[in-house]
């Protein structure tokens, strides 16, 4: 009895509720049963709470308002926000990477740059930069075909897009890393990247870069001519599309079944259930979480 008691107290239960349940199911019971029982007497107790807070907050609503005022605080705050462009994150397309996904890696199709743009601006947001190598605006050469190229001046003349540096010393030409134009105004705009890059190189360059890459890199395909980023960025677990380009969050998250266990689970950024205690974690993978803890 005792080292039930001991046991089910070190999980964080009440000694009341302890009690309650050992005198239920008696002092030979197996743990496992007085596990569940508990866990069953703590969802219970908080869908009363839930159930009297709801009971409560119905019977200060006020009477005769529009029906517009008593919606949902999600569904207002996403009518007030939804369509503000100062909501929305700043986007920085990898032209390069973009232009030669849309040309199969055989060439650089400036149409791939175009639809990515429209697709963003489309969505609403107003400040996007795509960044191109000047070396570009050359004529298309058989070792480097390139396609629509009058794009790449539109796009320029609508302050959109964005040639990197380059020049030529002794015919030889200098390039400067426009992987690292990209990174810097993404970071220092709080922005996000549109690549399928994963600048390995650039996030063993500064920690700060490595996490922002992680967490703000928005990866793409290309269907024909469809523009087409994942609904879930970061995962299934990771907040939708919509959410991650904005800088605070509209549309309410997960909609699944809460973990029944609650902050008890143990089976990690694993368990299928909603956590809402972890709704601000990064979501790092098998392999971050194995170093982390070779380091501790």
């Amino acid at each position: 009895y005792q080292a039930k008691m001991d046991f089910a107290l070190k999980l964080g239960y009440a000694g009341d509720q302890i009690q309650a349940v050992l005198n239920k199911l008696g002092a030979d019971a197996l743990i496992n049963d007085v596990l569940a029982e508990l866990v069953r007497l703590g969802n219970k107790s908080e869908s009363e709470g839930q159930s009297s807070a709801s009971s409560t907050t119905s019977t200060l609503l006020p009477r005769g308002p529009c029906p517009k005022e008593i919606a949902s605080p999600e569904l207002s705050l996403e009518d007030e926000v939804l369509d503000n462009s100062d909501n929305l994150r700043p986007i920085v397309i990898d032209g390069s990477n973009v232009a030669m996904s849309h040309g199969n890696k055989e060439g650089f199709s400036c149409r791939g740059i175009q639809l990515a743009v429209d697709w963003f601006l489309e969505k609403g947001h107003k400040d996007i930069t795509v960044f191109v190598p000047a070396w570009r605006k050359e004529q298309s050469r058989p070792d480097a075909p390139i396609t629509d190229q009058e794009i790449l001046r539109k796009l320029e003349k609508e302050k959109i897009l964005v040639f990197t540096p380059s020049r030529r010393v002794q015919g030889r030409r200098v390039v400067c890393y426009d992987d690292r134009f990209i990174v810097k105004l993404a970071f220092d705009s709080d922005g996000i990247i549109v690549s399928n890059d994963n600048y390995r190189d650039l996030q063993n360059e500064k920690p700060e870069w490595k996490k922002f890459i992680e967490e703000r890199l928005l990866m793409y395909s290309f269907v024909n001519d469809k523009f087409m980023p994942p609904d879930d960025p970061l995962g299934r677990h990771g907040p939708s599309l919509e959410n991650f380009l904005r800088k605070r969050p509209v549309i309410p998250e997960h909609k699944k079944q809460p973990c029944p266990y609650g902050k008890k689970c143990t089976y990690g950024h694993k368990c299928k259930y909603y956590h809402p205690e972890r709704a601000n974690q990064p979501q790092r993978s098998v392999a971050d979480e194995l170093r982390i803890s070779a380091k501790l």
